[in-house]
């Protein structure tokens, strides 16, 4: 794991609210040199602690997908259950997000369709593949209060 320090912690910070921020101005707003900055930014990227950047789509502005989030429970809990259930979730695009968890349950799952009868199409394809889904609860997003997909950077001080 990487030691951040504050000059880090702010790169991130402006970078998370604008990715496509210029690389000057990104030194500008953390007081760095432009050398400086890129040599840090490099080093964020190589390390695997910018993974990547891209753009936040408006739910809204493309025809309001259906959003779902799905409790899972598995049929068994071997290493080789968990495996075959993770790869065929990944493998499906409507999943765009998957959490292994502790407690009562084994995972939950982020689903983005086009309407609940397609969630509920891909939800029996599922069943069908026999991937070990034994149990699961639908949670259908009424609305979106909260939704930054950001880390907040306060937590790793």
């Amino acid at each position: 794991m990487i030691k951040l320090d504050e000059r880090d912690l702010k790169i991130l910070a402006v970078l998370q609210q604008d990715g496509r921020i210029p690389k000057n101005q990104l030194a500008e707003k953390v007081h760095l040199s432009p050398t400086a900055c890129w040599e840090r930014l490099k080093r964020l990227e190589e390390t695997g602690v910018i993974e990547g950047y891209g753009a936040r789509l408006s739910h809204a502005n493309l025809g309001t997908p259906a959003v779902i989030f799905m409790q899972v429970e598995l049929a068994s809990h071997r290493a080789e259950d968990f495996a075959r259930f993770e790869d065929a979730v990944s493998a499906i695009d409507e999943i765009t997000e998957c959490w292994a968890v502790g407690g009562g349950v084994d995972y939950f799952l982020k689903l983005v369709c086009t309407g609940v009868d397609a969630y509920q199409r891909r939800v029996d394809e599922m069943l069908a593949a026999e991937i070990g889904l034994r149990r699961y609860y639908t949670y259908v997003v009424t609305k979106s209060v909260k939704n930054v997909g950001q880390i907040p950077l306060s937590a790793l001080r």
